[in-house]
This record gives structure tokens, C-alpha cells and sequence, in this order.
């Protein structure tokens, strides 16, 4: 875990400047380069591991300035602005808005609050500090202050080109208005409200008209909890000083043409010719549309059995570039490869074929050159960049700062494999297989969280995965083989396999996956089907859970980490007695298959050992869920462990408590699976 890890790739709108963050072993920067030579550069200066994330990176147009956020846990579920201390300090650090002058210097504290946007003027940002719109310069030569005040939650800030307006979504509940701000003295426009949620504003070139997606509003009687719906939406266009609004496309009233769920959400953007271009699920996979900004019969711009996701528009608005699932190779399925596309016909183009992992692409500012996450099965991702056309050779420009020790050589080549579920469902997976050793090994199926991810055959591009991908290494060094198991619900393979009929809290259909890949090891010539275990973290905790309480003759050891336990624990109440009269059809029926989908409804029959991890600052899955199994699994006599990391979030923010749990990890299935003695 010696490694790097670099985020929050981004380039200035004009010239050649890039940023991105690295983590080296918690210790968090933004570093910085530029063409021709791109060498990077360490802009900030924080060296201690004091659990502090770098987010919101971006460039001014000039690229004379960058803007960050520091504190937070923003890839959490709830409170993802709030304070963070993993570090224990008796005072806690503050979640702030920084710039800093890509020429050097100190980082200037803008103020407390997140989201910032930098204005083309080049002179100033708009942020969010406590739901609200604040302005500051970007040289801190005067305190931040309130730009305006509304109603509401305040978010998806967009600037107009010349810098004069900022749209903006006010969320209040049940409804949400797009609305532009232009000064002090002229009242906001409100944009075609509507009985509605509207959101991702995005300008036309010219700065005079909006477009914008609407879905529907809460209300209505109650629906059936268990029975799967359309989620409609639309696109709609608006002329700024008027505020009128025209639909221009409505997304077909299908399951894929629901409101799309992948990476990016509606990737809208304006784009060249007066087009707009936009991600849909509809028909069956997420790819990339265009139609004319008029409306009409929205064109495919990306067909094939691949998704699209990381998508991003050119500085010149022709071109599309994004991270996709497909290449000449059988086994691109479960790689990634960066590609691009024109906005205005289906001429797609893998830009990165081979072998590797290449993942969030960005243009530079002048157009020519294409930087991205480049990664192998043994090497893990650093920048890199390549000229802005087909067959080009790539250059990585971060490998220096992988660590000399980092046991490059010694990691393995993870193999595809693709197999049955229960059901007939077919399942792709990565086998890590260890050198050596005795002819029965012990096994481990790996299952991973989200559940919308897909693990690959390389390095992550996931900061969480890619501490997962660096410990399934690690377990096959000492000896096991291991499974990283891609059930349904996960990305990657099509709008089927993603949203299942009776899967988590109305059935837990994947969990069928989860002993498939059990049962896939036990028949394996190289695995002693008597030490099978199972490991997973979040949605993965929980399938653990399952597998554990289901199956403890399958899986005979297992490691939960921050899973959840009891799915009605929150949901009783809402479905059973709901505050008003009427309640969903199948209430009742409901809770009862959220109940049977619970890890906690099968204790009775989970004898298996587990050691049971939890932060308690979790914002993803609250604590209360692993106290509630510990405590059920106490009841009944259960072998169990637990290592519980005080004021740490999902996603260990701290390295040194990433390192303490991985270590406890392969230390309790040494244990279990190995019989080492501790």
C-alpha cells in the first residue's frame, strides 16, 4: 500500500496547464504541470497523514490559479461537509475553500464551505457555505460574502461564459428550480417552475439560453414498494431573460429510459452546432446521444455492449472523450480504455487499446493533448498524457513517485473468469492465483461494495478499490487464491444485470452470485473447498453477512467491514405507518422480504468466525449497524471479532488506519483459513 494514488484530474480552460491530487501515504497535494514537457510539480505542502482530502480541484481559465476544498468526506452519503478527525485533534480542522498561485506561494483560506466554481473573469469564485452562495477573490484580498439569498439548498453552480450570470438549482424538498443570478439590483430569474425537479443547468455557447433536465416531483399515492417504474425525465432548453422553457426531448417511458444512473448522472452538455449530447440508459447500456438544441430524434453516438462513464466535453465543444469498457480485446469488458466521439456522428474511437487501464480523461485547454489515469494489473495509476489522436503513444508522467520498494514485479496478472449463477445468470470475475505452494489451497471470494462498481483486471481507478485491489494482491502473496466476484447490480455489463428484479432490500437476488463464486472455488482443483472464505466492505459487508448467516458450510471464515445489518431498521416506519393515511400496496409484504434480506434475519444459522470492522464516523453505513449484529451475533454464541476506528469514515481517511485494517484482515484469515497462530 506504499503507493500513490492521483485524483482530481483536471486541466485550465485555455493553454496547457493540468492538476491533479496525490495521496502518498496519506499525505495529500495537488501537484501541477504543463506542456510541452509536462513535468509535474508539488504545488501545496502538506506532509502529514491527517486524514484531510483534497477535492473540488480546478484551474482558472488562465491558469494562473488553483482552487481547492480541504476537509470533508465527500464521498459520503450524508454530512459530507462536515468536519472530519480521524487525526484526533483536539481541534478539529475546518472543511475550507483554498486558492493558490500556480507560480508558488502560500494557499490562501477563501472561507469555510465547498462546491467552488471559478468565474472566466479569472478574478473571483462562487462557493457553498451552508447552502447558500458566497463570492470571494480568488487572492483573498477581501473577505468572502454572501452573493445572494434564497429559499432552499443552493447547488450545481454554472457560470455563463462571459462571467455576468450564474445559474444555479435551489433543492427545497420536494421540488427544485434552476435559477440565474445576474446582480444585485435585478431580481433572479426563476426558469420555467414547474411541479418538478430540475437540475443540471448547463449554458449555451453564446451564454443566452439554458438547458436543463426535469424529473418528476414527490407526490402521488403511495406505489407499490417492491414493483419496478419508469423514473421519467426530460430535457428542456430556455431563453435566459425570459425564462420561457420548451421541451425539446422526453426520455422513452422504459425501464432503460429511466433517469440514468450511472457515473455523471445526464452528462448534459451544450456542445458545438447547436447540439446537445447527453448519457442514456435506454437502450440497455449507457451511451452517449446528440440532438439538435430545436429537438428531434436524438442520434447514437456510441452504439455497442459497453458503457460510457467519465465523460467530458472539449474546450472546443466538438468532441466528446470519455472512459469505456470496450477495445479490440475479448477481456476489455472488464478493463477500461479511454475513447472519443465527434458530437455529431457515430464515429467512436478507442484512443488507448492494449493490455492496460486507462480511466478520466480531460483535454488540455488548447485541445491537443488528452490526459488520463494510466494503470496495468501491476502497475498503479499515475497521470499521463498523449498527443489528442488515434494510436498515439502514451506518456505517464507521474511514475516517478511510485515508491522504489513498491513490489511492482511481484504482484500477479488477476485472470478473467466468467461463469453461472444459480439462475443461469452469467458472472465475470478476476482470479488472483498465488506461485508455489501446496496443491490445495485456501480461497478467498472477494465482493465488492457500491453495489454499482465493476472490478477490473488491473488497478482501480477508485481510491477505495484500489486499496482493495492492493490487499487482494497482498492475500495471494501469503498464499491464497482469491475471487473478486462481479454480481448483479454492478456496472459494466447492461441495464439488465445492473437493476435485477428482487435484489437488495426487496429480495436479495445477488446474493446468488455471492455462493456461485463460492461454489465456482470449491470446484476448483487448485482450492481446498473446506477453507473457502469471504470478505467485503459496505454493500460487500453486507453480502458477507449474507454469506456468513446463509451459508457458514460454504464460507468458513469471514472479514465484515462496515456492512449493514438490518434493512428495516429505518424503513419500518416510513412503509408501515407512513404520515398520512393511505401506505404503499404491499407494505406488509414489503418489510417482511426487507427482513428476509437482512443479514440479521439469518443469525439463527451463522456459525462461520467473523471479525467484524467498523469506523465510527461512518457516513455511509451508520455504525448502529455493526453494534446491532455484534450484539445478535453475541446472543447466540457466535465466534466473533471486532476493530472498531474511532472518529475514521468509510473511507479511511487516515492511511495509517487503511494500513490497520487490511492488516487485521489478512492477520484473521491467516487465523482462520491458515491455522497461523496469532
Amino acid at each position: 500500500m506504499s503507493y500513490p494514488f492521483p485524483a482530481e484530474l483536471t486541466a485550465a480552460a485555455a493553454g496547457t496547464h493540468l492538476a491533479w491530487t496525490l495521496n502518498e501515504q496519506g499525505k495529500r497535494n495537488v501537484y501541477v504541470a504543463e506542456g510541452p514537457d509536462f513535468k509535474p510539480r508539488r504545488l501545496t505542502n502538506y506532509m502529514q497523514d491527517e486524514g484531510q482530502e483534497i477535492t473540488s480541484l480546478s484551474l482558472s481559465a488562465d491558469g494562473k490559479w488553483a482552487v481547492y476544498v480541504r476537509g470533508g468526506e465527500h464521498g459520503s452519503i450524508w454530512s459530507e461537509n462536515e468536519t472530519v478527525n480521524p487525526a484526533a485533534s483536539p481541534l478539529p480542522p475546518k472543511v475550507e475553500v483554498w486558492s493558490m498561485p500556480l507560480a508558488g506561494g502560500e494557499p490562501i483560506a477563501i472561507g469555510a464551505g465547498g462546491e467552488p466554481v471559478i468565474s472566466p473573469n479569472n478574478r473571483e469564485l462562487a462557493f457553498i457555505r451552508n447552502g447558500q452562495v458566497w463570492l470571494a477573490p480568488l487572492d483573498g484580498t477581501s473577505p468572502a460574502k454572501p452573493l445572494f439569498v434564497t429559499r432552499g439548498t443552493v447547488g450545481s453552480l454554472e457560470w455563463s461564459p462571459d462571467g455576468t450570470q450564474l445559474a444555479f438549482v435551489a433543492n427545497r424538498g420536494n421540488r427544485a428550480f434552476v435559477g440565474v443570478y445576474t446582480n444585485p439590483e435585478t431580481p433572479i430569474t426563476w426558469v420555467a417552475p414547474a411541479f418538478a425537479r430540475d437540475r443540471s443547468p448547463c449554458w449555451s455557447p453564446e451564454g443566452k439560453r439554458l438547458v436543463f433536465v426535469r424529473t418528476a416531483g414527490l407526490g402521488g399515492a403511495p406505489q407499490p414498494f417492491l414493483e419496478r417504474r419508469h423514473q421519467p425525465w426530460s430535457i428542456w432548453t430556455a431563453d435566459v431573460a425570459t425564462g420561457k422553457a420548451t421541451q425539446v426531448w422526453k426520455a422513452p417511458e422504459t425501464l432503460p429510459g429511466s433517469v440514468p444512473n450511472t457515473n455523471g448522472g445526464f452528462n448534459l452538455h451544450w456542445a458545438a452546432g447547436d447540439r446537445l449530447v447527453f448519457v442514456s440508459y435506454q437502450d440497455g447500456w449507457p451511451h452517449l446521444y446528440a440532438l439538435p438544441a430545436t429537438g428531434g430524434k436524438p442520434l447514437l453516438l456510441t452504439p455497442g455492449a459497453f458503457m460510457v462513464e467519465h465523460v467530458r466535453l472539449s474546450p472546443d465543444k466538438k468532441w466528446l472523450v470519455f472512459s469505456t469498457n470496450t477495445g479490440p480485446d475479448k477481456y476489455d469488458i472488464d478493463r477500461r480504455h479511454v475513447a472519443r466521439v465527434p458530437v455529431d456522428k457515430a464515429a467512436m474511437e478507442v484512443l488507448t487499446p492494449g493490455d492496460g487501464l486507462e480511466s478520466m480523461p480531460v483535454l488540455t485547454g488548447d485541445g491537443k493533448t488528452l490526459a488520463m489515469l494510466s494503470a496495468t494489473a501491476q502497475q498503479p495509476p499515475v497521470p499521463a498524457v498523449m498527443p489528442f489522436k488515434p494510436k498515439a503513444k502514451v506518456q505517464l508522467i507521474g511514475k516517478e513517485f511510485i515508491p522504489a520498494a513498491f513490489p511492482q514485479k511481484l504482484l500477479v496478472q488477476p485472470k478473467q473468469v466468467v461463469f453461472k449463477s444459480e439462475d443461469g445468470l452469467t458472472l465475470h470475475g478476476q482470479l488472483f492465483e498465488p506461485k508455489g505452494g501446496p496443491s490445495k489451497k485456501p480461497a478467498i471470494v472477494y465482493i465488492h461494495g457500491g453495489p454499482s462498481r465493476q472490478m477490473l483486471l488491473g488497478w482501480h481507478y477508485s481510491d477505495y478499490y484500489n486499496n482493495v485491489y492492493a490487499m487482494n494482491q497482498y492475500l495471494t502473496s501469503l498464499g491464497f487464491v482469491v475471487l473478486s466476484v462481479n454480481y448483479r447490480l454492478g456496472i459494466g455489463y447492461g441495464y439488465d444485470f445492473q437493476h435485477p428484479y428482487s435484489a437488495g432490500d426487496r429480495g436479495a437476488s445477488e446474493y446468488k452470485d455471492i455462493r456461485a463464486a463460492g461454489k465456482w472455488l470449491a470446484r476448483q482443483p487448485q482450492v481446498d473447498a473446506s477453507r473457502i472464505g469471504v470478505y467485503g466492505g459496505s454493500y460487500g459487508g453486507y453480502l458477507t453477512g449474507l454469506a456468513l448467516g446463509r451459508d457458514s458450510e460454504l464460507f468458513a471464515a469471514g472479514v465484515n467491514i462496515h456492512g449493514m445489518s438490518d434493512l428495516t431498521a429505518e424503513s419500518v416506519q416510513q412503509l408501515l405507518y407512513p404520515n398520512r393515511y393511505e401506505k404503499a400496496p404491499d407494505a406488509e409484504e414489503a418489510v417482511k422480504i426487507m427482513w428476509e434480506s437482512s443479514p440479521a434475519a439469518s443469525v439463527a444459522t451463522w456459525f462461520s468466525p467473523v471479525l467484524i470492522i467498523h469506523a465510527d464516523d461512518d457516513r455511509n453505513v451508520d455504525f448502529s449497524d455493526s453494534m446491532d449484529l455484534v450484539r445478535r451475533l453475541e446472543a447466540k454464541g457466535a465466534p466473533y471479532e471486532t476493530l472498531v476506528i474511532v472518529d475514521d469514515t468509510h473511507h479511511w481517511m487516515k492511511y495509517s488506519n487503511a494500513l490497520k485494517v487490511n492488516a487485521a484482515t489478512a492477520d484473521f484469515f491467516r487465523r482462520m483459513l491458515l491455522g497461523e497462530v496469532k
